[in-house]
């Protein structure tokens, strides 16, 4: 059996924080404002892979009120869920994220990004693909004011 889940994330851009993108921390003026690291790529990964699954978004699995999750590296986060997919009976297939960013370019990343993305969920990196594009100066992405990204995973059953 094949499922397919999306997932979409989306943290204003902040002074006075990391920059931490899959996992990868990235020089940059601002970061990315959220109660755990706000990792946009590995939220929406981990929402897609959920959604596969048919469970609750990570805001219900690590809710915001609860201060465990207070700066935690969503790494960690993913790699519970990926623990959580393979529990039910799944893998993988593939994972396909689109990062939306103005600046900073995320192209020298990828690679990192990827690897982080695969050892988490516990996939081979074949199995995972990341791009970034720009919104050419458009909306809140575009005018630097935020970043997003868009994940879909295929899972399959075991």
């Amino acid at each position: 059996m094949m499922r397919i889940g999306h997932g979409y994330d989306v943290h204003r851009l902040v002074e006075g924080r990391p920059l931490i993108i899959g996992g990868v921390e990235i020089p940059y003026e601002r970061g990315l404002l959220g109660h755990s690291d706000a990792d946009v790529l590995l939220h929406a990964v981990m929402d897609a892979v959920l959604g596969a699954m048919g469970a609750p978004d990570i805001g219900h699995l690590f809710p915001d009120k609860d201060e465990r999750y207070r700066g935690i590296s969503s790494m960690k986060l993913a790699a519970c869920v990926g623990e959580r997919m393979r529990e039910e009976g799944y893998a993988v297939g593939n994972i396909d994220v689109t990062v939306i960013a103005q600046r900073p370019k995320m192209a020298p990343y990828l690679a990192e990004m990827k690897k982080n993305v695969a050892k988490a969920l516990g996939c081979d990196l074949s199995a995972v693909n990341i791009k970034a594009t720009t919104e050419e100066g458009l909306g809140f992405t575009g005018t630097g004011e935020g970043i997003a990204a868009h994940a879909v995973c295929l899972l399959v059953s075991l």
